[in-house]
């Protein structure tokens, strides 16, 4: 099932994606805090704008170097544990959504990652029990001011500016780890491709090691990481994310006023 948070008619709602009718079936509130019952109302996604489906309430929990291709192109080996970061739910923006480039920066980059909602309070959740507290998936950018990064030595600036986050297009409750790939380009050339199966890190492993750590509340993001590939992007640049049945995360590029 999918699931969109949308604006129409000046009013923001949550909805069920009808694929075979192209329509919105709108729900009275939030599915994640109260579920699924619908107003009657349908609207038709061509009417509508797809928001970021998700704003994080407390944080955007991300993971770096989790393909072990991706750490290698960075000059190093993937991490025996999962390498956490933070960035602020400020970072967060919607497909078509611009990414603003920094003036504080001269590279900026994508990674294009599968996203992870946490849909209940999670503390030291078992690898067994973590799909229990998933309420779905959908697609991030996890943009990053690369030279910032670099010359920092540490990752809280070069990946939290705002809209240094894109997510969307919707939040599907099922993604197949088995057979879904990841691509990621730029101005319709290919950049980034990948298996979700080639995590180093799976899903599980990686609530039950963030939840040892802070409680993880309903909204939360996990980012889970990005293939190799990752690459410059520039003003006028058009960065499109695609993973399997979730469909394409699309954002234009523009540079700081």
């Amino acid at each position: 099932m999918k699931i969109a948070r949308f604006s129409h008619d000046d009013t923001i709602a949550f909805g069920i994606v009808d694929e075979e009718e192209h329509e919105l079936v709108v729900l009275k509130a939030d599915p994640m805090f109260a579920g699924y019952e619908p107003t009657g109302e349908r609207v038709k996604l061509t009417d509508a704008k797809l928001l970021a489906p998700v704003i994080p309430r407390s944080k955007v929990v991300a993971v770096g170097k989790n393909y072990r291709d991706h750490a290698e192109e960075m000059g190093g080996e993937a991490p025996a544990e999962p390498l956490l970061f933070l960035k602020p739910n400020t970072s967060v923006v919607g497909p078509g959504d611009a990414i603003v480039l920094p003036k504080q920066s001269e590279r900026v980059e994508h990674e294009g990652e599968l996203a992870v909602i946490i849909g209940r309070i999670a503390k030291n959740v078992s690898e067994d029990d973590a799909e229990d507290y998933i309420f779905g998936y959908t697609i991030a950018n996890d943009v990053t001011a690369r030279d910032l990064q670099q010359r920092d030595g540490q990752w809280a600036r070069a990946k939290g500016f705002d809209s240094f986050c894109p997510l969307g297009p919707v939040i599907d409750t099922h993604v197949d780890f088995e057979t879904a790939t990841i691509e990621t380009s730029v101005n319709g050339e290919r950049r980034q491709t990948g298996n979700l199966s080639d995590m180093v890190h799976s899903v599980a492993s990686i609530i039950a090691y963030a939840s040892s750590v802070f409680t993880l509340l309903p909204g939360d993001v996990i980012l889970t990481g990005t293939p190799a590939g990752v690459g410059p992007i520039a003003d006028g640049d058009t960065v499109e994310v695609d993973i399997t049945g979730l469909g394409t995360l699309s954002n234009p590029v523009r540079s700081a006023n």
